[in-house]
């Protein structure tokens, strides 16, 4: 190994990651043991603020992070389909094979993943990092380093966490709101779509707003956070919405 940067430097290092507040890692030492593990493999002790978090304590691997160890290594990834209900993605290796690794939302809704606020506004992501993480710790996990990805850690803590009165209460009334009627939600697509094209609210503002009085299935979510790409329906839903 080359260029390692001496201990004491690591520990200054260390102390202006920690102080500056920016990277997710509460003190000294846990930069340190982080620079550390990423100067054993070859990283420069910086790269730590790139490649993890800290997730309730535990250092985890970025997603983002993964993939590219896994494809610097010789690893690489087919993607078949990427939307809110599904990833789907073929890994190859040539020490771990071929494997195709699937992830819906119906899959994480059975995990009981779905009813956390990064599944509601994120599914895609989430469900890309999944099956990131699956599909890489089946066919080359040393990409992983015997880590969780961020994604994994945070519904890990999440399930971990004791559900506290308010919570509860909070959990018990969202599942008591009715399902948004089914005319309803066909006749006011457009103008949602067109909210969104008008830059008014986010997608993922509107659904939390609309949200407080009824709830949406997965394709019904898909659906408001697509609108469409051809330039004349989203003009279109654009002047319904402002009508």
């Amino acid at each position: 190994m080359s260029n390692i940067v001496p201990f004491h430097d690591l520990q200054g290092m260390a102390q202006a990651v920690a102080a500056s507040n920016l990277f997710g890692m509460k003190n000294t030492e846990q930069a340190l043991a982080l620079m550390l593990v990423a100067q054993a493999e070859g990283q420069h002790p910086a790269t730590i603020t790139q490649d993890y978090d800290i997730i309730q304590g535990k250092a985890t691997r970025k997603t983002h992070s993964v993939l590219a160890r896994f494809q610097q290594m010789g690893g690489q990834v087919e993607w078949h389909e990427l939307t809110d209900l599904i990833a789907d993605a073929t890994f190859s290796h040539k020490a771990g094979g071929k494997l195709r690794m699937t992830w819906t939302f119906e899959q994480a809704a059975k995990a009981k993943l779905t009813g956390k606020d990064n599944w509601k506004n994120y599914p895609r992501a989430m469900l890309r990092a999944r099956c990131i993480a699956e599909g890489i710790r089946a066919v080359y996990p040393a990409a992983l380093g015997g880590m969780m990805v961020s994604e994994e850690a945070q519904d890990t803590a999440a399930a971990e966490q004791p559900i506290t009165v308010e919570a509860r209460v909070v959990s018990e009334r969202a599942a008591e709101l009715p399902m948004y009627p089914e005319a309803d939600f066909a006749e006011n697509l457009p103008k949602w779509w067109g909210v969104i094209a008008s830059g008014k609210k986010s997608a993922d503002d509107l659904i939390a707003m609309l949200q407080t009085k009824a709830r949406f299935t997965a394709e019904q979510l898909h659906e408001i956070r697509n609108p469409p790409r051809d330039e004349n329906e989203a003009a279109g839903a654009e002047q319904e919405a402002q009508a």
